[in-house]
């Protein structure tokens, strides 16, 4: 039985073609495969890292005690887990901004918003749209999520457990959303691993910068879940940082979030007096840009103030969101942060004045209507 086995394994006869699992990848072994590669594609099997070995032994892809660990036709006791596409939740400026890039690298999508018309464009490039948050849950091994603040997070994250089917390997939720990272600490408490494992995963950047590959990612949670779902990171954010616990990415995320608020505000400012000053306001950014003063928001913010181009790469409502929340999070911890506050309120009169679907830089036009005191 045994020769017979080893021959129809090195000789297989049409319509039987062993197949191998090695690194998630199948190899073919055809009928004119030698005994050495033979041999030598099972070597490589057993000599990889232990760490990917007792990860896919847990979700039944590689069996060490099976010949190579084999999926045939007259043997399926070690079933291949099948690639899934990755779903996506949300598909606004940011969310769009992941799709292009996970799409441009290859990986399959499937996504849902409960806007249609930003579902028809999320199919428009190329992805699957999803009827529910229970059919990603069904379908996919990994997810972004892209809403648009904490409640959202914690409601699609609830309902991806809720929906989660009995007998299917965890789930990992990379959140790239900008949240209230204490809520954030906790949601990744009481979530459970074994249906879904929660990975902060905010970036530092515009959609633009993030759609063109140079968004930072600032990770939070699970660093084996994070490793997991590599593909899709590297896809999303070339760029990263594991900065801890659940929560941490966040907290880095309001702060470097602040920093830039008040850039734009000051460059918005200083661009506005350089006019008053009797200056041509791109002569002087360009000026500008090669002076002291030069920053990343002069060259991604400073053309679109000058020429009045406010198509969003970030909403003025989202830049209102996260200052009130970095406000909330100083006062918990006794902290006054005069700049942001003086932020809010030019945020708040372009929110008065119909702007909030606007890009942020468009606090130059509130900027604009300030007179002096």
């Amino acid at each position: 039985v045994t020769i017979c086995f080893y021959y129809i394994f090195l000789n297989p006869p049409s319509g039987v073609v062993p197949v191998v699992w090695i690194e998630q990848t199948t190899y073919r072994l055809q009928g004119d495969c030698s005994t050495t590669e033979l041999y030598r594609r099972r070597r490589a099997l057993y000599l990889r890292p232990r760490r990917y070995r007792r990860q896919e032994q847990r979700q039944g892809i590689y069996n060490p005690h099976s010949f190579f660990a084999m999926e045939n036709p007259m043997n399926n006791t070690t079933p291949a887990i099948p690639a899934s596409p990755i779903g996506l939740i949300g598909i606004g400026l940011m969310g769009m901004a992941c799709a292009k890039r996970m799409h441009a690298a290859g990986l399959e999508l499937l996504g849902y918003d409960v806007d249609s018309k930003k579902l028809d464009a999320f199919v428009k490039l190329g992805g699957k749209a999803a009827a529910s948050v229970a059919e990603i849950t069904r379908d996919c091994h990994k997810v972004v999520l892209a809403v648009f603040n904490t409640d959202q997070v914690e409601e699609t994250v609830d309902a991806l457990v809720a929906a989660f089917p009995t007998g299917k390997a965890p789930l990992i939720a990379l959140c790239v959303s900008t949240c209230d990272p204490d809520r954030i600490s906790k949601l990744f408490a009481r979530t459970p691993a074994d249906k879904v494992r929660y990975v902060e995963a905010p970036v530092s950047g515009t959609s633009q910068q993030t759609e063109s590959g140079d968004a930072l990612g600032l990770i939070g949670g699970d660093p084996a879940a994070a490793e997991e779902a590599k593909d899709v990171l590297d896809a999303i954010c070339p760029r990263r940082h594991h900065l801890g616990a659940a929560g941490n990415g966040g907290r880095a995320k309001l702060a470097i979030n602040l920093i830039l608020g008040v850039n734009r505000a000051a460059l918005a400012e200083g661009l506005v007096f350089a006019q008053k000053l009797g200056l041509d306001p791109g002569a002087f950014l360009k000026v500008a840009r090669e002076s002291a003063a030069q920053s990343q928001v002069m060259d991604i913010k400073g053309p679109k103030m000058v020429s009045g181009d406010f198509a969003p790469h970030g909403f003025i409502t989202q830049t209102r969101k996260d200052f009130l929340l970095m406000l909330e999070q100083a006062k918990e911890r006794g902290q006054g942060l005069p700049l942001a506050e003086t932020y809010v309120s030019i945020v708040d009169g372009c929110v008065a004045a119909g702007e909030g679907n606007l890009d942020n830089s468009a606090v130059i036009e509130e900027i604009r209507r300030r007179k002096p005191r």
